[in-house]
Parts: C-alpha cells; structure tokens; sequence
C-alpha cells in the first residue's frame, strides 16, 4: 500500500503525449465537424416531425416509469426504460427516443409484453384516473366546506355587526332617554325644593315672631304633623307645622254596615291556593360574616368600578311608603341616588292627591355622603326591597324586581352596613345579611343582658332587623302590652297582678278565649289553606292607622285606606281601657300595641278637632280616655314606659320575643303555644315570581296587605333571658348599684390660687379620651385642665388599685397650680367690654383639646388649644357681640354642632370638625367657614341657648323672651310660652327624651315638651346660676346663689335631695360620664365634687302613680 500511495502521489507529468500523435487528433476533429453538420440536419427534421407527440410520449413514460420499468425488460432481463429516462429528463432532444423506440431490445420487448402491458396500463390507468376523480371530488367538498364555513362566518360577522349597531343605537337611545329622564327628574326636584323653600320662607315671615307677623296670627289654628325625623332610639316625636293640615270637617263616620265580617275575609282567602303560593322554604344560606369583606363583594366592586359614563346603575323600582307604593326608575351615580316616579303610571295617577302631599322621594335626590345605614328589606313577604337611613335621621325603602337587582344596588352603594349601633362591622355583605345572621353577629343581645341598653332600645334594635320600618304599615314596629291594670286610681308597679303574663301571646291571655282559638285549629276543616288560631294579626296597616287616627299624616292615610271617612264610633280608638278590654274578648281583636304608646303621648289628643262621632252611650270621641291612674297623656306614657323597664318585665321579655321574633313563631312549637297566625303572613310562604295569573297573584298581593306580616324569624332556639337586677348589682360599675348610704355627700373642693369666679365647668371624663379632665374657666378667663382619676367606684371597678383607692377624682392643672405656666391658661385677648363673663360664653370639645370663647369686640367667637393657650381660629358670621354658645351632644370621631346668639338678635348653628378641629368641614377654608343655617325670630339680645342634634332642634332664648324652637335646618317651630311672670329666660337646658327645662329671672322654672306643651311649673327661692339635666332626662339639679344643690324630678319637679350648703355661690356645674359625681364652679374660686346616686331616687319615687 505504500507503493500504491507513493505511485499516487507522484505528480503527472504533461510531457508525455508524443508529439506524433497531434496531427491524428487534429484530423479526428475534421472529421467529426462534417459529421456534425449530417446530424444537425437529420435532428432538426426528427425534431420538426416529432416535436409535437414527442414531449407527450416523454411525459407518459415519466408518469408510467415504475410500471413500464417493470415490464419493458431486455433479452436479458435488464430494464431498458432507466437509460432512456435519464436522457429524456435531462434533454429535450428527440434522438434518444428515436433511438429507444428503434433498438431491437424494445421491439422484442414490446411483442412480448405489449398485450399484457396494454392491459395493465389500461387498469393503472383506470385506478389513476379513479384516484384522480376521489381526490379531485375530496379537495373540491374540502373547498366548499370552507368556503361554506367563511360564507357563514361572514354571515355572523354582518349579523354580529348588525346587532352592535342596533345595540349600540339601543345604548344611545336608553342613554339619551336617561339623560332626558334625569333632566326631568332635576326639574322635578327643583320645582319640589323650590316650593319647600318657598315654603320656608312664608313660614319664617308670616310667623307670629317673624318680620311680617301680627299678634292676630297667634288666635289662628296651627295644624301639625309627625315629623319623620328619628332619634337614636328611632322614636319619631317631632312635630312640624303642616301647610296641608284641616279639620277634616268634610269626612263622615262609617256605618256598621259598611263592615264586613271575619268570615268575609275568610271565603276570601280561600280563593287564592295554596298549592300555587306555597313556596319551598330552603334552609337559609348562611353567609361568612368573618373578616373585612368576601370575595363576592370584591368582584362586585371590581365590576362597579368598570362601569364608566355618569349612571353606574339604573332599575324599575317602586318607592315603598305609607299606603302609597309608586313605580318608577331608580338610578345611582358615583355620588348620588334618583328616584323618580312615573306619573304615567294608571295606579299613580288614581293615588289621592292629599297622600302625596304627605310622602316624601317621589322625585328624590339623596347624597352618598349622607347615608348612614343600608338594610335589606322583604316587601309582600319577598326578599326584593332596601331601606337606606340618611343623616338628618329619615329613610327611604325601595322594592326592586328581583334579588339580584338588590345585591346590585347595594354594592352601588356606600360601605356603611347597618349603621354604627349594632356592633357590626360596616360592610355591604352585612347590608345583605338575613336578619338571622344579623342577630346572631349584632352585640346587642349581650348588653341588653348586661342591662346596658333599655327594653325600649332592645325591642326596637329586634323591630329594625327583623324588617319591621316606618315606610310599610304592613310592618310598623310592633312592641307588647304590658300592663293589665287600667281601671285603679293607683298603679303599684311592685304587684305581678298588674303585669301580663308575656310568656303567652295575646289572643291566649283569656282562658276561654284560648280554648276558642285552640278548637278553631283542632277543627280546621280547609283542606286548601293551613289550619290557624287567628284569622286577624298582632300587627296590620289597619290596626297601626287604627292607634294613630289623631295625628297626621296617619289621619289622612287612615282616610285614603277607608274610603275618605273615620271609623264608626265605637270602633274607633277612644279608650286604652276598652282597647285593652277588647282584646281580651273579641275573638278578632288580638291586637299588640306600636311604639309610640311609650314616647308619644300627642297620640293620645285630638289637637287637630276632629269630628270623630258618638258612640252608643251617647259619649263624643275626642280625646283617648286614659287610665285613672294617668292625670294627662305624658304621665300614662312615662308610667307605660317604665313599666316596660321594670324588673317584672324584664324577667318575661325574652318569652315574649320567643313568640314574635323566635322559635315559638312557628312550627310545633307555635302550635303548642296557640301562636299560629294565617299561612299568608310568614315568610317564604308564597314566591309571588312563581304565580303566572296576574289576578292571582293581585289576590294573593291584597291578602298578603289584609292580613299583616309576621316578623322574620332570628332564632330557632329559645333567646336567653336577662341578667337579673340583683345578680349586677355586684358587678364592679353596674348602673344599678346604689351607693353606700353612709357615704359622704362631698367628695372634695379643690380651691385656686386665684379667687376668680369659676364660671364655666366641662366635665369629659370619658376613660378612652387621651385626656379625662374636669376643664374649668373663671371669670378672669384663666382655664385650667384638670386631670380626672377614674378611682371613684367600687373595689374591683377598672383602673382601681389599692394605692389609687385614696387618692382623689381631680386633680388640679399643674400649670395652674404652680403659677409656672400661666400664658398658657390665660385667654388674653380682649372682650367688650359689656359683656358679662357667664357660662354661656364658654364651650369645651368632648375631647378637652379645645375651648371656644365669645363676647369679643370684634363681633367673633374664637377657638383655643387647651394645651397651649394658642389662638387656633376665629370665626365671623354675626352682625354685633357674640353673647352665647352652646355645643350639641358628640358623635363618632368629635363631631357636633356649635350654636352662637348675638345681640344681632340671630342664632348661627356651626359644625365642628372633631377630625380637623376647626369650625367648617374644609381645613382650606377655615378663615372663613360658613354656618349650617341661620336662626332668625328674636326681636333682641338672645341670651342663652341650647343645642340637641339627636333631637335635630335648638332652643334659644332672648334678653326678654321668648323662647324660641328651631330645627337644626333653619325652620321656626314654636315658641315655648311660659305664664304671664314667666318672661326674662336665662338659662336652658334640654335632654334627649324631650325635657327642655327653662329658668327664668327670679327663681321661675318650666318644663316644656319639645313640641311646646307646658308640662310643669315651680318658683324656687334662690338665683339660679346652674342648672343640667341627667342623661336619661329624668332628673334636673340646679345650683345658685345660696351655694345649694338640690335634685328635682324633672316632669314635675318633685324635690328629690337637697346637699349641704356651700359657703360660695355656684356659677357653673357638669357631671361625670357615669352621672355618679357632680362638679360645681363656685363663686370663690374653688370647685367642689359631689357623689350623687340617680338611681338610688328613681327606685324610690316610681314604684307608686
């Protein structure tokens, strides 16, 4: 091999052709030129004869290679057809086809194998041509099928296209509609708002104490209505003047026989059956109250805040109110709530036009900022309404379609829950809790155990979330009868057989009336309706209009419910001891009472003189005949109220809730206990959506509104009753617990190193503040913050300790005691010099940070930090020397009112920002804030003032009378006139229950209602300087002259205590935050503590009436 590899590599050598050899090439290719040119010539002619058959018969040997490979063989056996093709695919030359086609091989070949290569061609082909046409026909039905389908796609597309178009123009048009629509809500409103005001304006002028009033306008009739303002316990006691009010002269009585009977009313249930209402009742879905907020609401939110353009949402809903349910279309921005109603609508049109005058949203407008509590609500037994609370203390409800719309509308809403009162957090899935879930999560079943909160307010918190409100009739609140006791001169509240036995309902307290009612259920012969004890309700729209008939706008609702005209009689409400009768007799009376029959006694009057009839005995119905043992309707209702707060009732209480809100309601357990009312008032009875006959379902809508509504059910297990009075008298802090008797009446004086009258005293005690203090002011204007201690109390009350025990509840400002920091206490600005330094001139914020001071010169009152002395703000508003101020009662996060007299004869009420700490509600504009509302009537200095933003109303008096009534909006109630001596008003003090105690000059008091009825009167023989009410509003203390604090009984000033004598007069007096120590500004200089014991006189003076 490396021979071989060295003989390769060897370089050729190019000088070996020998050179003999070049003219025999040279002569070859002479040659094969002239052979070239015969060739050329017969080529061309092969080329021109053949160049037509010549390519196809190239093309069916390439197309037929394989078989003709297979068959064309030589004589020995080679493949002539593979040589061939390889110049016919690389020529287009004819000769080498010629030449094949000529050869002797491809003859032979031919004879021998054309018949049967003929044939196999024939088959080749044929199976070619039917493999041609099957993927011919494949790919032509694969052409149309897509074809097909893009025809179809364009087919949607356009349609898809088309429908956007129309949706879109649908969008535009709905949009526009809406825009117009809400155009003309707004014009609505307006037209609405500007007749109010104008209203306002008329009522503020032509006023007995307004700029056109006479002293003829006094002799006039004023008419008045309910207010739908609520207090904190949702009581509605506010009257208002009503433009629309009359005697109703032109209304008759009814005849006994425009009455049907129970069993009227019973044939006609029967027309509607039950086997097309009875719903299934599905547990109820229990929603996860834990944490900040569900997914669900998260998503909802998400999607809300989505939703562009000015209308986030837009329904079909009805505005549910007193004997009124008007349709329209509600819409909600990202700020506010519409409503408007259609006025179109045939059953709106047919509503009596006195009934609107009364209803309130028909073309509604209200705020985000201003809803306090959102409530889902059932309206005709469904699940499909709202309630929303606003701030000035009203609601509205709505009925929607379906549920869905009502979770809608609710997380369109703000975040506020049910309000701040319950315990609950402030969520939209509490807004949409079942009343249920609402009490098994609300805190208020705990402190009404505790004896924190009041029957009243317990009864009331059950009423709200079990659905029953104001603006359905069908589901006014419904409270018990508590009393049995209604024919003897006296009431002895410590006898058990004046209280009724509240472990059984109504229609079961009469033994023979029990067995009447528990054979009707034995003997139930309907086999198309359940089987009840009762065919009528505790609690119907007929029988709350029936309690209310006096008073407007009741009256006027009664009316439009009975055909324009009053009861018959002796039907109509004339006595409490004949109602109470009645529903111990009549077999279709098992009426239970409404709330007003413990706050209101104006129901109880005909102030408005109507002709209400005689009765057979030849007695006129006017007034409601109280029981003997109440003198006036104020006392039936204080002694009705505390016989629901007394210790027998307390006991029973929880029995009676088992029975209206919990497990006795129905079941087996209501059977047991005679409570089953008509199939037509529990809900889940009827899904009303499921009934396709619309006079079927108007039947079933009319009996459900005839028959009443039972409260939603809250527990299904028994509810627990309430700590006894005994047990928390040993709880350290108990409201209840008496004083030791032998304890000393003065706690301590604190005296200052100046002798400066202390004239204005602000006890905040509150233990969550960030400083308890006792703020006092002297008549020099030096302030001191003094330190409360929370250590008077009982052994093992919070914060006490064996080394506190002895110390003292106040101790003095450091500052003022060590005279070290006295620029710091000292109001230096100047004041006029007219101005008597009172208790009038000075307000303390609930959190002791800040002092307001007037009398300024420059016609302002100005805003103090009680930490440093420094001038924070100062606010004009008034035309002359600010010479009073006052400060409402402080809610949530500080805020309250600030009322302000002046010489200008006008009040200016303020709002003041506990968040930042100024007057106004803009930190940005706090050089020039503007007041709430201005008050106008006086004719001279107004004097004194006092402010109640739970009531919503501030009383002010002038330098000579009178005394006057606003509310906090501006409008002019009344005046609240005294005995003819009674003139010279100088201090006023009023309490969320409705005293307004007012002092007048020379040892005069009255007590006034808030609705301007004199309740009582006293002269005392001292100059009073002083005066508050305790927080319930039962008791008064006052303080003067003489240096003596005495306690009265505030509805008619019975003496209750008088302390020892002070050796100073008394200026200024506030009490602790648990209403257990009195702190009084003396003359001298000093302040001087006091234990009082308000429970220890109430138990001893409201046992016997």
């Amino acid at each position: 091999m490396l021979a071989c590899c060295e003989v390769d590599q060897c370089p050729p050598r190019q000088d070996l052709t020998p050179p003999e050899l070049k003219p025999v090439n040279s002569l070859t290719g002479v040659q094969a030129a002239s052979r070239g040119a015969g060739q050329c010539s017969i080529t061309t002619k092969l080329e021109r004869a053949l160049e037509k058959v010549a390519p196809l018969l190239r093309e069916i040997f390439v197309d037929f290679a394989p078989f003709l490979s297979r068959t064309l063989l030589g004589s020995h056996g080679q493949e002539l057809l593979i040589e061939g093709l390889v110049c016919m695919k690389s020529s287009t030359s004819v000769v080498e086809l010629v030449m094949l086609l000529c050869s002797q091989e491809w003859q032979n070949s031919i004879q021998k194998n054309a018949g049967l290569a003929f044939i196999e061609l024939i088959n080749e082909g044929r199976l070619l041509c039917h493999a041609m046409k099957d993927h011919i026909v494949r790919v032509a039905n694969e052409a149309e099928f897509i074809l097909n389908r893009q025809r179809a796609e364009d087919v949607h597309k356009h349609s898809e296209f088309e429908s956007n178009c129309a949706q879109y123009a649908a969008d535009r048009k709905e949009e526009e509609k809406m825009c117009d629509h809400l155009i003309s809500a707004a014009k609505h409103r307006d037209h609405v708002t500007a007749n109010q005001l104008k209203q306002k304006i008329i009522n503020i002028l032509t006023n007995k104490h307004g700029a056109w009033g006479t002293v003829c306008q006094s002799q006039m009739h004023d008419f008045w209505r309910l207010d739908y303002w609520e207090d904190d316990l949702r009581r509605r006691r506010r009257f208002v003047r009503n433009p629309f009010g009359s005697t109703h002269l032109d209304v008759t009585c009814k005849s006994l026989q425009e009455y049907g009977s129970e069993e009227d009313e019973v044939v006609k249930s029967k027309k509607v059956f039950r086997s097309q209402t009875v719903a299934s009742q599905n547990p109820e879905t229990e929603l996860m109250l834990e944490g900040d907020e569900d997914a669900a609401s998260l998503l909802q939110e998400k999607e809300m805040d989505n939703v562009g353009g000015p209308v986030v949402l837009s329904s079909p809903a009805q505005l549910v109110a007193p004997v009124l349910v008007a349709r329209g279309t509600l819409s909600i921005t990202t700020t506010e709530i519409y409503f408007e109603v259609d006025e179109d609508d045939p059953a709106f049109k047919r509503v009596d036009s006195k009934v609107l005058a009364y209803t309130e949203g028909l073309h509604g407008k209200w705020m985000f900022s201003e809803i306090r509590a959102v409530f889902s609500r059932r309206y005709l037994l469904q699940n499909t309404a709202v309630e929303v609370f606003m701030a000035n203390r009203t609601s509205v409800m709505f009925n929607f379609p379906d549920q869905a719309t009502v979770k809608k509308v609710v997380y369109s809403l703000p975040r506020v829950g049910v309000g701040t009162s319950y315990g609950l957090p402030q969520a939209r899935r509490i807004s949409l809790a079942t009343p249920r879930q609402l009490f098994k999560s609300s805190n208020m079943t705990q402190r009404w155990q505790r004896r924190e909160i009041s029957n009243f307010e317990y009864l009331m918190f059950l009423n709200t979330i079990a659905g029953r409100t104001y603006n359905d009739l069908n589901q006014y609140p419904v409270f018990p009868w508590v009393l049995t006791n209604y024919d003897s001169e006296e009431l002895d509240l410590t006898l058990p057989g004046n209280f009724r036995d509240l472990s059984k309902p109504i229609g079961a307290l009469n033994p023979k009336r029990a067995a009447f009612y528990a054979d009707r259920y034995e003997t139930w012969e309907d086999d198309q309706t359940p089987p009840c004890h009762y065919n009528s309700h505790y609690s119907t729209a007929a029988s709350t209009l029936h309690w209310l008939v006096r008073i407007e706008p009741f009256t006027t609702f009664f009316h439009s419910l009975n055909g324009n005209k009053f009861d018959h009689p002796d039907r109509t409400f004339s006595a409490i001891s004949r109602s109470w009768r009645n529903c111990q007799r009549d077999t279709s009376d098992v009426k239970e009472l409404i709330p007003e029959f413990y706050y209101l006694p104006e129901m109880f009057v005909n102030s408005n003189g109507y002709h209400l009839g005689m009765r057979e005995d030849r007695t006129m119905v006017c007034d409601v005949d109280l029981p003997t043992w109440a003198k006036k309707t104020e006392d039936f209702v204080r002694i009705n109220r505390m016989a629901l707060e007394s210790e027998f009732v307390s006991c029973q209480l929880h029995q009676w809730i088992d029975l209206i809100f919990g497990y006795k309601q129905r079941g087996p357990e209501a059977v047991r206990a005679l409570n089953v009312f008509h199939y037509l008032t529990y809900e889940s009875s009827v899904n009303l959506d499921s009934i396709t006959d619309p006079s079927l379902r108007e039947a079933t809508e009319a009996q459900i509104q005839s028959f009443g509504q039972t409260p939603s059910q809250l527990l299904i297990e028994p509810h627990p009753p309430r700590s006894s009075a005994m047990h928390l008298c040993f709880l350290p802090q108990s409201p209840l617990m008496f004083k030791d008797q032998m304890q000393q009446d003065v706690i301590m004086v604190l005296k200052f190193p100046s002798n400066s009258p202390v004239t204005h005293v602000a006890a905040n005690t509150l233990p969550h503040l960030t400083v308890p203090a006792v703020v006092t002011v002297t008549c020099s204007r030096l302030f001191a913050v003094n330190r409360w201690h929370n250590t008077v109390g009982l052994r093992g009350a919070p914060g006490y300790s064996l080394e506190q025990a002895h110390h003292l509840p106040i101790e003095m400002d450091s500052l003022v005691a060590n005279n070290t920091g006295s620029n710091k206490r000292q109001i230096t600005d100047l004041v006029d010099q007219s101005i008597q330094i009172t208790t009038h001139c000075f307000v303390v914020t609930a959190d002791n940070r800040y002092i307001l001071v007037c009398g300024f010169w420059d016609k302002s009152f100005r805003v103090y930090s009680s930490e440093t002395g420094k001038l924070t703000q100062i606010v004009f508003g008034h035309w002359d020397v600010v010479t009073c101020l006052a400060r409402s009662e402080s809610y949530i996060g500080g805020d309250c009112y600030i009322v302000s007299g002046s010489r200008d004869a006008t009040l200016l009420l303020w709002y003041w920002s506990g968040r930042h700490h100024i007057i106004g509600d803009n930190p940005n504009n706090s050089d020039y804030p503007a007041p709430r509302a201005v008050l106008t009537g006086h004719d001279q200095e107004v004097v004194c003032v006092a402010v109640c933003a739970e009531l919503g109303l501030v009383i002010s008096g002038a330098k000579e009378g009178p005394c006057l009534v606003h509310t906090i909006t501006g409008d002019l109630l009344r005046a609240l006139e005294g005995p003819d001596h009674y003139q010279c008003p100088r201090l006023i003090s009023v309490s969320s229950e409705g005293h307004c105690i007012i002092y007048y000059e020379r040892g005069r008091f009255c007590n006034f209602s808030i609705n301007g009825k004199l309740l009582a009167q006293m002269e005392v023989n001292d100059s009073t300087r002083a005066i508050l009410l305790s927080s319930d509003g039962h008791n008064l203390v006052t303080g003067g002259d003489n240096g003596v604090v005495e306690v009265w009984q505030a509805c008619d000033f019975k003496h209750l205590y008088i302390y020892p004598g002070c050796d100073a007069g008394i200026r200024a007096m506030d009490l602790s935050h648990d209403q257990r120590t009195l702190i009084t500004g003396m003359a001298s200089g000093s302040i001087v503590a006091f234990n009082i014991d308000f429970n220890r006189w109430h138990y001893e003076h409201q046992n016997r009436y």
